[in-house]
């Protein structure tokens, strides 16, 4: 016989699904127009300076490596949308998991890697002669800042993400239990 205790515990655990799958799909959507304002911040900004020359992205692996990674995060967060509300996908727990996995981290290198150019470019490196370049790209330092600041927030959404996979992929399985004490044999 089933208690009421029992039911509430698996109609509460039904609600969490679709609520899940709502932050799933709204944070894969956001990622979209994060990473393509990102990518055009980045390729669209190029500095003239009359002493030192032009200085435009390409100049720089760093942020040719961000633009390339956030063109694939935002193709794989469409696919990724799309695929959730198909049925025959969506069950793909394990693949949603290790595809979050590995964008999270990618996102993260790249971000560190124009994390390093951003500082650099504010405050140079005195021990190997670099001054800081900001002093004369200031627009285009301001705008690689804040490609920074939204590529970062999308790593945050892919983090979140990460975990919701997560908790999807590992909550099919009923946990470890513990061994019978009845059954253990004593050890000598």
């Amino acid at each position: 016989m089933r208690r009421n205790s029992d039911v509430n515990i698996s109609n509460d655990s039904n609600k969490h699904v679709p609520f899940l799958k709502l932050i799933d799909s709204s944070l894969r959507i956001i990622v979209i127009p994060l990473s393509i304002v990102t990518i055009w911040l980045t390729v669209t900004d190029h500095q003239d300076n009359t002493l030192y020359g032009n200085l435009k992205f390409t100049n720089l692996t760093g942020l040719k490596y961000m633009v390339f990674i956030s063109f694939v995060s935002a193709v794989y967060a469409v696919v990724a949308a799309v695929s959730s509300w198909v049925r025959s996908l969506a069950s793909k727990a394990w693949l949603f998991f290790v595809s979050d996995q590995i964008a999270a981290y990618l996102m993260v290198t790249s971000g560190a890697a124009v994390l390093e150019i951003v500082y650099l470019s504010y405050n140079g490196d005195k021990e190997v002669s670099w001054s800081e370049a900001c002093n004369s790209y200031g627009r285009f330092c301001h705008r690689l800042k804040l490609a920074l600041v939204l590529h970062a927030i999308a790593l945050c959404c892919f983090l979140v993400l990460a975990l919701i996979s997560a908790y999807r992929a590992f909550s099919m399985f009923e946990p470890p239990s513990l061994p019978n004490k009845e059954m253990e044999e004593p050890r000598s």
